[in-house]
């Protein structure tokens, strides 16, 4: 069991998602790119102000206790450019990042990441930042196309270049409680139902240098806040364990306290869609009230967690977007 300290509030500031989407209506406790930017300046709507979507996840994470305010940048997207686009256009303080997570070896999470490290410390008076990581990340990573060839996948940033960059790198398999026990960082995800099978058609490189299949992704991990009188919100960023195993690992580490939300992609496109309706069932017991669906959860499940559990809990997760819980 965790020692996870509850929080008054958690802020979510989406900045880099695969959609974008500023005219839909949305719940009380969110808040759209155009209505943020609006109240914070914004004197003329036009491109120029906006962020980019593009196939990638990043969020920027702030929990409030008291007069306490600490914040964690969960993933940096797959690029440079976007990142540094969002988190400018978006005005966000990446000064006030503490730590770093991510959450799992793939490019499309860490490509943004040495540019985010020069912004955070280009705005922290060049303070190096900690940088917790699973030491299976840093493998080279494939996909096998329909013709039977290996596609690979551009590495993470290896501790080498992160270290130069100033992050203190923090290698490690088990679960950590981080910034004065508000955060909890998970380790490897037990795999426990019958019906999530990973990746498919994914590898990694070995010591060898060969190719092995690698569906499981055992280095990917979630991060997790205790929002007072609500419950927990858990950020998984691709849910590569499966949905349901997350949030089972989850429940079974916490003290009692019930979930509330879950944040990220779910990864149900592709291969994965054969498991929507076993997945939008199961996660219906765990009775959440936000599930803010994104990045890689693909559109046909989306669609099937909406007609489960409507549109009051169901809320896509865009670039640009704002929780509040």
């Amino acid at each position: 069991m965790i020692n996870l300290v509850p929080i008054e509030k958690v802020e979510i500031h989406v900045l880099v998602d695969n959609a974008t989407d500023s005219l839909s209506t949305i719940p009380k406790h969110a808040e759209s790119e155009f209505a943020y930017l609006e109240r914070n300046g914004m004197q003329e709507l036009s491109g120029d102000c906006l962020c980019c979507a593009c196939h990638g996840f990043s969020l920027l994470i702030t929990a409030t206790r008291g007069g306490q305010r600490h914040t964690v940048l969960f993933d940096a997207g797959p690029e440079e450019y976007a990142f540094e686009r969002n988190s400018t256009r978006l005005g966000v303080d990446l000064g006030a990042v503490e730590s770093i997570v991510l959450s799992h070896g793939h490019w499309d999470h860490s490509g943004g990441m040495l540019k985010a490290l020069d912004l955070i410390r280009g705005r922290n008076g060049g303070r190096t930042i900690p940088y917790f990581a699973h030491p299976g990340m840093f493998r080279s990573r494939a996909r096998r196309v329909p013709n039977g060839a290996m596609s690979p996948m551009k590495d993470v940033p290896g501790i080498q270049a992160l270290t130069a960059r100033g992050a203190e790198v923090n290698c490690t398999r088990e679960p950590l409680v981080l910034i004065d026990n508000m955060f909890f960082l998970s380790g490897e995800i037990p795999r426990v139902t019958p019906f999530e099978r990973g990746l498919p058609g994914h590898f990694q490189k070995t010591e060898a240098g060969e190719w092995a299949p690698d569906p499981w992704l055992i280095d990917e991990r979630f991060l997790m806040v205790n929002v007072a009188g609500k419950g927990l919100v858990v950020f998984t960023a691709c849910s590569h364990a499966g949905l349901v195993n997350v949030l089972t690992h989850a429940r079974n580490i916490s003290s009692g306290d019930p979930l509330y939300a879950v944040v990220g992609g779910f990864h149900l496109a592709g291969p994965n869609e054969k498991i929507i309706p076993e997945t939008v069932q199961a996660v219906q017991e765990f009775k959440l009230s936000t599930i803010a669906a994104g990045h890689c959860t693909g559109w046909r499940a989306v669609r099937a967690f909406a007609d489960a559990v409507g549109e009051s809990v169901l809320d896509p997760s865009v670039v640009g977007k704002r929780y509040t819980f």
